[in-house]
């Protein structure tokens, strides 16, 4: 476990292959890009994560509408607070061609909210990974309606590609290593104990508690 000294209410986890390149930012080898972020503003998460459809439903709109495209959300802990996890497509920037594949923990509460990020983009050639599944599946079976809604649209189309049945055949696309990386380094994570001491996340929203600062 290592100390994080970035101003967040993680205090530790594992980054082994990982070296810093600023506060809360860390790279490795495969060119994953790790960062650690607080937002001390309520959560603009669309409802509570409890009601997983909903929840769901919300942020695949959402990242639709950005451009993007939600490959999965998925409630659950991290240093066993409540969070929900997500794993996003998005355009690379600048360019016409390729992704940036972003897998994410976001740690809300009442007021405030933590976040845990690996994100990774296509180099070189792209499309092998979609192009290969696409011969594998045929056309009609590749695309499908978003699961977590019919009316979900625009943005980057959802594709069984993305799916994680595939990584093991695709070690080093960025998808998978985002993917890998999330799941090795979250059960590492360690809050503060006044973060986890601070009113949960849900409309309507708990008293709002001001953030604390450390000495």
């Amino acid at each position: 476990m290592t100390p994080i000294s970035a101003p967040t209410p993680i205090t530790a986890m594992d980054l082994t292959g990982f070296t810093e390149r600023e506060q809360g930012v860390w790279t490795d080898e495969k060119s994953l890009v790790l960062s650690v972020h607080f937002f001390p503003l309520v959560p603009d998460l669309p409802a509570a994560l409890e009601e997983t459809d909903r929840l769901r439903h919300g942020l695949a709109r959402s990242v639709a509408r950005a451009g993007g495209g939600l490959i999965e959300a998925v409630p659950g802990e991290v240093d066993s607070v409540p969070a929900v996890r997500q794993l996003v497509k998005i355009r690379r920037p600048g360019t016409e061609h390729g992704l940036v594949f972003l897998a994410s923990w976001t740690v809300p509460r009442a007021g405030c909210s933590t976040v845990i990020k690996v994100q990774a983009g296509e180099q070189g050639t792209t499309g092998m990974r979609e192009a290969v599944v696409g011969a594998r599946v045929g056309h009609e079976d590749y695309f499908r309606p978003h699961p977590y809604g019919p009316d979900v649209s625009g943005g980057l189309p959802y594709h069984v590609a993305d799916l994680e049945e595939w990584d093991a055949e695709f070690p080093g696309h960025p998808l998978t290593l985002v993917r890998g990386a999330l799941r090795r380094i979250a059960p590492t994570v360690a809050f503060d104990e006044r973060f986890k001491a601070l009113p949960p996340f849900g409309p309507p929203a708990a008293p709002r508690r001001r953030w604390f600062r450390r000495p």
